[in-house]
């Protein structure tokens, strides 16, 4: 059978995200905090005057510069404290992120399906190129869920007249996947266009549409476990359903994650904008 080598992931992975940030031009994006540490600094461009406890990081022409502009004699340069500029540093963490896929059969309208793939995809690429030292997961959920392997993510396909949105068991496989990962910052970047609809109860698939409390409790169940190992859960939702809408303020209020609304053709744009800006952490 015909199979893509390695190579040609990278190249699909490459495309994707050219179309994602070709397409994001100047659009901004808002910005937030890391509050945990960081490893490995990094230079900015941008200055400032030295103070005591700084990284002695100089940018000498801006500090020579300073020296003349204060006071220059034509002799010789008179240094002085205030005049040293250094560069701003960032500090770059280190990540381990699963990224939840639904699979189910309702992410074929709009392209929901299509496009979330494209993004695990682009994710991959941009982890692989800039950030090497991160780990990806692909967790693929509907009825049940399962790890996908980056090779077999190309060839993923909807889940075709199986009824369930298993939420709760594509928790529970991240979860156990991330508790593997120490000293990084821990997510879960679930995709997805529903609420959950299936759980597992004494080894026996459960279904229920409209959602069953029962199923609804048993997903928060696995949402605080996850919040219990500092897992941190960002839902990017493809539906701005009322109820749903509901579920998933319960999901954010319980894990201190957060929800983005969006649509299939800005998915991209928010969500790998989201992990750059997530990656850095300005120190003023």
């Amino acid at each position: 059978k015909v199979e893509l080598t390695p190579k040609g992931i990278r190249k699909i992975g490459e495309k994707a995200l050219v179309d994602i940030f070709s397409a994001l031009g100047k659009d901004p994006f808002g910005q937030h905090q890391i509050a945990k540490r960081g490893i490995g600094a990094v230079k900015s461009e941008e200055t400032k005057p030295y103070q005591y406890g700084d990284p002695f990081s100089i940018d000498v022409g801006r500090t020579l510069m300073n020296s003349i502009m204060r006071n220059y004699s034509g002799q010789s340069l008179d240094l002085r404290p205030e005049d040293f500029e250094v560069y701003n540093t960032e500090y770059q963490t280190r990540s381990a992120t699963v990224v939840m896929l639904d699979m189910s059969w309702s992410m074929i309208w709009f392209n929901r399906f299509f496009a979330a793939k494209k993004v695990a995809v682009a994710l991959n690429s941009l982890i692989k190129s800039k950030y090497s030292r991160d780990r990806l997961y692909i967790v693929g959920f509907y009825a049940i869920a399962r790890e996908i392997p980056i090779v077999e993510l190309p060839y993923v396909q909807l889940q075709e007249g199986v009824m369930g949105t298993n939420m709760k068991d594509g928790l529970r496989i991240s979860e156990k996947l991330l508790t593997r990962e120490t000293g990084c910052n821990k997510q879960i970047i679930m995709i997805t266009d529903g609420e959950p609809t299936a759980h597992f109860e004494n080894g026996e698939l459960f279904f229920q549409y409209p959602p069953s409390p029962k199923t609804l409790l048993a997903t928060l169940q696995e949402v605080k476990k996850c919040t219990e190992q500092d897992i941190v859960i960002n839902v990017f939702m493809l539906s701005n359903d009322y109820y749903l809408r509901e579920f998933v303020n319960k999901m954010t209020q319980l894990n201190k994650g957060r929800a983005f609304y969006t649509t299939p053709e800005h998915l991209g744009h928010y969500l790998l904008i989201d992990y750059i800006q997530k990656k850095r952490k300005r120190i003023v």
